[in-house]
């Protein structure tokens, strides 16, 4: 027989730890095995109970949720899904509690939080779900699926074939990520340097948090990284980043490539969705595209990409073990859309070689005619 996930919830509030459990306990794969008011009555529990995942809240008295977060994963790493409410401060919280190595996080609203909670009762589900197969490693001392119809890019933008001629031969980098996504896109763009065309990104992520994560990331990389702005140029050397609640497509503008944004219907129950942003691409840029899929649980962008190897882009993604969740560049490899698997260090320089050679083979194309 199967045994059952178990969970332990933390959370100083007695109303959420009781709906928490409602909700989990409601599945049948899953097994509340205990409850927790703040991180030292939890770090007794996880001693006696051994959970496979935590719930755990961030706001919480006597120990603050990142500081048990930090102990956790350098003398104990496991999954861990945290709580945090939509606002400024929860949004940089989440954050540094995914810097950390939590797996992923459930925004609680700021207004009716317990109806609101409800609402996500499925979202809920299958983070948890999800996390406890995540690859979760230990920290280093140094610095249930929605019922809801699932819509295909083609309520956005329809598919159509790629021109074979475009009118510029300037470059577009295109990156795709999820669960695990926010680390994974750091360290991509840390090691990448201020000659490259300019990068579109796709993270599954809540409208309060896209903008905090753009500017985290522009602190934190010699690239200009910006929220994505709609009819905005797209210049070399500068990252835009989807809002959270807009999907972000690239279009052609004569010889220059633009931000478009729109809130048309959640593709494959996203918005901003990846598979959006590689038709985009494919349609707009073609063979002047590298498409990148990063760790991300579900298949969001991988039949985008697939349409963008067709029209003669460059594709990438992250190998499984380095992904924490090998779901969207498992399944873009699985189906071929992307043409080699990195390790998700070596993702920033093959992204540079890529871009490389083929600004190489333009220059010797000029140079034949």
């Amino acid at each position: 027989m199967k045994s059952k996930l178990r969970v332990l919830v933390i959370d100083d509030s007695a109303v959420i730890r009781q709906l928490l459990t409602e909700i989990l306990s409601s599945d049948p794969d899953i097994e509340v095995v205990g409850t927790a008011p703040d991180p030292y009555v939890a770090r007794e529990k996880i001693k006696s109970l051994n959970p496979d995942v935590l719930t755990l809240d961030v706001e919480m008295p006597r120990m603050d949720g990142l500081v048990f977060l930090r102990n956790l994963m350098r003398l104990r790493p496991m999954p861990v899904v945290m709580c945090s409410s939509l606002t400024q401060k929860g949004a940089d919280i989440a954050l540094d509690a995914l810097a950390l190595g939590a797996v992923d996080f459930v925004a609680k609203p700021m207004i009716d939080v317990v109806h609101g909670i409800q609402e996500a009762a499925q979202e809920i589900i299958a983070k948890v779900k999800m996390a406890a197969h995540a690859r979760v490693r230990p920290l280093l001392e140094v610095p249930v699926p929605s019922v809801e119809k699932r819509h295909d890019a083609g309520v956005v933008l329809p598919r159509r074939a790629a021109p074979t001629r475009f009118a510029t031969t300037d470059q577009i980098i295109a990156i795709g990520a999820s669960t695990g996504g926010t680390e994974a896109i750091r360290e991509v763009l840390e090691g990448l340097p201020t000659d490259l065309p300019g990068i579109v990104i796709v993270q599954h992520i809540p409208k309060a948090f896209s903008g905090p994560f753009a500017s985290r990331l522009n602190a934190n990389s010699d690239l200009v990284v910006c929220e994505a702005r709609d009819g905005q140029p797209i210049l070399a050397g500068h990252v835009y980043i989807a809002p959270g609640d807009q999907h972000l497509l690239v279009e052609r503008n004569g010889a220059r490539y633009q931000c478009r944004l729109s809130d048309a219907e959640l593709v494959n129950r996203h918005r901003p969705s990846v598979d959006v942003l590689f038709r985009s691409v494919a349609q707009s840029a073609g063979r002047n595209s590298v498409g990148v899929m990063l760790t991300g649980m579900g298949r969001d962008g991988a039949e985008g990409m697939k349409e963008m190897r067709e029209a003669g882009a460059s594709t990438i993604a992250q190998d499984e073990n380095s992904s924490v969740v090998w779901g969207m560049p498992g399944v873009a490899w699985q189906i071929g859309a992307a043409q080699s698997l990195h390790a998700l260090p070596q993702i920033a320089g093959r992204i540079v070689d890529l871009a490389s050679e083929h600004a190489t083979a333009l220059h010797r194309h000029s140079q034949s005619r």
